[in-house]
């Protein structure tokens, strides 16, 4: 999995970093989902294939973010995050 931060401008467009668009060409169709607090963005293409496992991705994620507002959240260092989500 890859991370990347990126803004808004005022305008609202969103620049998607240099690294996460390898595979997205000028004039491919992009979906977006919106699921509570977050925002998946995908190829419309690829759209049918992946649908479901986005999904059920959103409401993990989700269910993690009330969680952790809730204070049900673990601390752990970074690199051990990071070997968790290696995992997933």
């Amino acid at each position: 999995m890859d991370i990347a931060i990126t803004k808004m401008s005022s305008k609202g467009q969103v620049v998607i970093p240099k690294e996460m668009r390898e595979e997205i060409n000028e004039g491919d169709k992009l979906v977006i989902i919106k699921n509570d607090h977050q925002l998946i963005l995908k190829k419309a293409e690829d759209m049918e294939e992946n649908l479901k496992e986005d999904l059920e991705f959103a409401k993990r994620t989700e269910e993690a973010y009330r969680r952790i507002e809730a204070g049900e959240g673990i601390q752990m260092e970074f690199d051990e995050f990071i070997n968790e989500m290696k995992k997933w």
